[in-house]
């Protein structure tokens, strides 16, 4: 993580400029940076009425209020009060109702009360992130070299962590619109990402075979990361054929049509028990109009592309999916393997894809030091790894060593799949 500054100053050597200027130094070059970052926040919050930004429609997602504050405090909390002397916070309430889970910095305001909080109002969080952004500048501004170098590590993940809430602030407010009797539009001109035409074999298989072999997994370079990409290690992948292609929505009707959702043999006990218990029989923000399938989107609801990828998958209903069709889902080192080589269409943009790798420490992981250590480490547990990148996700966020992860019920974000199978 240290080295996160290379990123920042590397990208303003690389920069063309015209002839006889000069190119900006690393202090307004990380500026510049911060403010497009922060900028793309209020970009995706302004199609939200005040009255949208407090909702919250269940425990897991939180209000596009609250994540602008959230991301706010991180700055305030991580960098602004240690780093600029004199710093006093913009209210001493905000720390209490912006924490998330960072027990090292104190107490925090129950999440699944999140929506609760009318007060402050989406003006005042405005006002608030304002007046950091403002205390930003000017320590970016006044800092020699020397500091800058120790303070765009930090920064690097400060707007890292916004652009991962830019991405849960659509699937959050999607998720809210969703229960909606009359579906509203987060923005009617939205249009989804096309997915690449199909590429097939001779034979018909549009997959591709992995052979054995030993391969290096992980980040191995000096541009950002998170520390659960690390450290890069050798795996054995293959033999195996895994996907060129995104499941579709075709694909997912005709297991629908067959008793997927009813077959209990397809299943993981416990999914079929979430299946049962949360009566699912369809995919997430699904629903039927006039007897045809309509999937709710960011320009509301509209009849489902049978072309399209199929979205808002559980991990339990992608592997009752692969069990279905004799197959399995990857796993996140074949996964990998396969997008380095670029044998994946739609490896990015369009939805995460669940692989069946649970979600653990690399051999040799060290959680960093300090609160921001409880980043990732701590959810080492229980959870599956999805890889790619949504359409939801911003621009430059994407990377192929990037390990996502969500409990096996979850489906509320843009989640997808490509399957598996043995090489025979």
């Amino acid at each position: 993580m240290t080295k996160a500054v290379s990123s920042v100053s590397d990208q303003a050597a690389r920069a063309p400029r015209a002839p006889g200027s000069t190119a900006p130094g690393p202090a307004a070059t990380l500026l510049q940076r911060y403010r497009e970052v922060r900028d793309e926040t209020e970009r995706r919050a302004a199609p939200l009425s005040p009255e949208d930004q407090v909702v919250q429609s269940m425990p897991d997602a939180s209000p596009a209020k609250w994540h602008r504050a959230h991301t706010t405090w991180f700055f305030e909390q991580f960098i602004l009060g240690e780093h600029l002397p004199g710093y006093e916070p913009y209210h001493p309430d905000y720390a209490y109702l912006f924490n998330s889970y960072y027990v090292s910095a104190g107490p925090r305001h129950a999440r699944n009360a999140r929506g609760l909080l009318t007060r402050p109002s989406a003006e005042d969080v405005a006002a608030y992130r304002a007046h950091v952004d403002r205390a930003f500048a000017q320590l970016i501004e006044s800092a020699d070299a020397a500091k800058l170098a120790s303070l765009a590590p930090l920064v690097e993940v400060g707007l890292n962590h916004e652009q991962q809430h830019q991405e849960l602030m659509l699937t959050d407010i999607l998720h809210a619109f969703a229960q909606n009797p009359i579906p509203p539009a987060y923005d009617p001109d939205w249009v989804s990402p096309k997915a690449s035409g199909k590429i097939l074999q001779d034979s018909g298989d549009d997959s591709v075979l992995l052979n054995e072999g030993i391969h290096t997994i992980g980040h191995a370079g000096d541009d950002f990361h998170f520390d659960n990409e690390k450290p890069p290690h050798r795996a054995l992948v293959g033999p195996v054929k895994i996907a060129r292609n995104l499941v579709t929505n075709g694909e997912w009707l005709a297991f629908m049509d067959a008793g997927g959702y009813s077959t209990a043999t397809l299943w993981l006990m416990d999914g079929f028990g979430v299946v049962t218990n949360e009566q699912w029989d369809a995919p997430g923000h699904w629903r039927k109009v006039d007897g045809a399938w309509h999937e709710m989107t960011l320009a509301g609801l509209k009849p489902v592309d049978r072309d399209a990828p199929v979205k808002h998958i559980s991990y339990y209903e992608a592997d009752a999916f692969a069990r279905w069709r004799g197959q399995h889902l990857p796993t996140e080192m074949e996964w990998e393997v396969a997008a380095r080589a670029g044998h994946l269409n739609d490896a990015f943009g369009i939805v995460w894809q669940w692989t069946r790798s649970s979600y653990a420490p690399y051999p040799g992981y060290r959680a960093i030091e300090g609160a921001l250590g409880e980043y990732n480490g701590k959810f080492m547990v229980n959870q599956y790894v999805l890889r790619g990148s949504s359409l939801a996700t911003p621009q430059g966020h994407s990377r192929v060593t990037y390990r996502n992860f969500f409990y096996p019920h979850h489906r509320w974000q843009f989640t997808g799949l490509r399957l598996a199978d043995y090489a025979t």
